[in-house]
Formats: C-alpha cells, sequence, structure tokens
C-alpha cells in the first residue's frame, strides 16, 4: 500500500489531499497541531476538519505534532518511510506576519527544512510537494502595466493575456514578512531538488479554496467574503477600489495535480498554480456574485489602503502545468466554488 504524510492535513489544502488519497486507498498520515486557531483565534480553528477526517476514512491517521519540531519530525519520517510528502503546513498571513515574525519564520521556513532534512536523510526516493505561494513575487507583479476596467484591474499587455509566468523574478521586490519566509522555504525546496537529486516541486499558488476552508479576515479571500454575506458582516476593502484580481482554485484540482506529479515527478520543479483566467474574479464581481447566489446585498466598508505587498491584478499562467501534465486541467469552475462555499458556510451555521 502506498503510504503518504500530509503537512496541515486539517486545512484547506491539506485536507483535501487526505480526503482525496484515503479515497485512492493509501495508507495517509497527517500532521497539524491546529496552529491555526493560535494564528486566527476561534474562527481559525480547524480541529473540526481533523474529526471530519477521522471519521470519514479508517486509513487516515492524525499527528499530533508541530512542524517546527525538529527531532520529532525527523522520527517520525523515519518511522513511516512515506512515498509522498505534502508540505502544507503554514503561518498565511501577511498582516499576522509583521506582528509574529519569529513565529512567521519558524513556521514557514526552518518547519519546511526539517521536513526536507528528514526526507533527504530517511526517503531521499520520496516525492516531496510543497505549497509555496503567489507571494513569492512580491510586489513584482504590481509593476506590469494594468487597464481599469469598470468592475476589475487587467494586463494592459497582450503578453500577459494568460497571467504571470514562473519566470517572474522574485527578488528586489516589497513581499511582507511572509512573503520572505515562504521565498525562503520555496528556495530550500527547490536546492534540495537540484542539489541532492531530490524529486520536489513548488506549487506557487494563487487563491486557493473549497469548501473546507476555515476563511478569517487575514487569510481565505472567498470563504471569507462568502461567511460575511451569508452571516451579514461587514466585509473591509482594503485599496485598489475594490477591483484588484485573484484567480481562484479549488482544492479537488490542487490534489489532482499532486497526483500527477507523484506520478511523474520532477527534479526542483516549480509550478504557478491557480484558477487561470477563466476562474479570475475581483472583490467587486465576487460581490455580486455571492449577493445572485444568497439574495443578500453586500454589507462592505473602503479602506483606503492597500495591504503591504498585496497584487493588484494576480492571474496565474497555467500553461507550464498543462504542458507538463497534459491530462489534468480545472474541474471545478467558478460557479461550482460559490455554490460550495456556500452550500458549507449555511451547514457550519
Amino acid at each position: 500500500m502506498s503510504k503518504l504524510l500530509v503537512t496541515g492535513s486539517s486545512g484547506l489544502i491539506g485536507s483535501e489531499v487526505v480526503d482525496y488519497f484515503c479515497k485512492l486507498g493509501w495508507e495517509v498520515h497527517g500532521i497539524d497541531n491546529n496552529m491555526r486557531a493560535d494564528f486566527f483565534g476561534p474562527g481559525g480553528d480547524t480541529r473540526w476538519n481533523q474529526r471530519r477526517l477521522q471519521a470519514a476514512h479508517k486509513n487516515f491517521r492524525h499527528h499530533e505534532l508541530d512542524i517546527r519540531d525538529r527531532r520529532g519530525v525527523d522520527l517520525l519520517i523515519e518511522c513511516l518511510r512515506p512515498s509522498l510528502i505534502v508540505h502544507t503546513a503554514a503561518q498565511p498571513s501577511h498582516d499576522l506576519a509583521a506582528s509574529r515574525p519569529f513565529d512567521d519564520f519558524d513556521v514557514n521556513a526552518n518547519g519546511t527544512l526539517n521536513l526536507l532534512e528528514a526526507t533527504r536523510r530517511h526517503v531521499t526516493k520520496a516525492v516531496f510537494v510543497y505549497m509555496s505561494t503567489n507571494k513569492v513575487y512580491g510586489d513584482r507583479p504590481n509593476s506590469i502595466p494594468l487597464r481599469e476596467l469598470p468592475t476589475r484591474w487587467d494586463y494592459e499587455s497582450p503578453g500577459f493575456a494568460n497571467g504571470i509566468r514562473e519566470d517572474c523574478p522574485i527578488d528586489q521586490s516589497k513581499h511582507s514578512l511572509f512573503g520572505a519566509s515562504k521565498v525562503a522555504a520555496d528556495v530550500m525546496v527547490q536546492e534540495y531538488g537540484r542539489y541532492f537529486g531530490m524529486s520536489t516541486c513548488c506549487l506557487r499558488g494563487g487563491c486557493l479554496t473549497g469548501p473546507n476552508h476555515s476563511g478569517v479576515e487575514l487569510h481565505g479571500f472567498l470563504s471569507y467574503l462568502v461567511k460575511c454575506n451569508v452571516e451579514g458582516r461587514i466585509y473591509n476593502v482594503y485599496g485598489y477600489k475594490g477591483k484588484q484580481v485573484r484567480d481562484n482554485i479549488h482544492s479537488l484540482d490542487v490534489a489532482r495535480f499532486i497526483h500527477a506529479f507523484y506520478e511523474k515527478p520532477c527534479t526542483g520543479e516549480i509550478y504557478n498554480i491557480g484558477g487561470g483566467r477563466k476562474n479570475s474574479i475581483s472583490i467587486l464581481e465576487a460581490f455580486d456574485r455571492v449577493a445572485a447566489l444568497t439574495g443578500k446585498t453586500m454589507q462592505w466598508e473602503y479602506v483606503h489602503k492597500n495591504r503591504e505587498g498585496d497584487h493588484i491584478c494576480y492571474i496565474s499562467d497555467l500553461s507550464k502545468m498543462k504542458s507538463h501534465y497534459p491530462a489534468w486541467d480545472l474541474t471545478k469552475s467558478l460557479d461550482d466554488i460559490f455554490s460550495e462555499l456556500y452550500r458549507a458556510t449555511v451547514s457550519r451555521n
């Protein structure tokens, strides 16, 4: 039986990966210590998702472990010897990183190094997939000329019709401390691939979403937006006229790509993974879409200052992914995503 280890297994992507591979009959192990609740309070708590996974899958085992625990990580990987490691655990917020810089770097950078080194020591042939972020590009995408449309910003040049490619520079720009810690981890994952010949890849995510997201204001764009509408909360828009654009990918399509990479791994590879242009949406457009779904007008307020290092328009160019893995494509549309988020939010209220 194939064996998988997932970090951040109670989070959005981690839990989707657990579900996906458990259904394939794998032996699946998850690492999670619910640090999202520490970072974001009760709204970020993921214990409900842990309990759901344990009830749903007999072939899933939860491990209460902090990835900053170097010895604990080393012993677990030595004991399990998984054939696939999917690393999704992270401190994921721009804003929180500035107030807790040591926690941010220790989790995102040092935690990743702990996992990589334990993998190299004990299961060097294992496939290692790291959930990176588009924030490794810092605010460099904001230097791309844009045009303002009635409800969104878009790229001026036809050369960016498909979005941002993997050759976008990652240095000499403002990242936020979160972006910087993720850059450190991203480069290290590449280096363990190139230097040690390990099968590693970095998935630089756009907006990752899905019904199992414990969305909060500081992290979880669409999940939190839908929650605010359903519960009648005020949603704060930070700068850019509310026309900032994100491309959204359902967590299931991320899990499907991880499976494709496992079956045909590369060494030290990077991919921009997101919803592409067809799953892109601005905040204003998202307000209209969720209101049409729920029948409730969105309540929102405008904050003139944008978030530090935030992107004005970010769309992932999926060309490289599709050229390397032509059988993979998006299976979940924006309509699917909004419908699932709405149903999940109502069911948990």
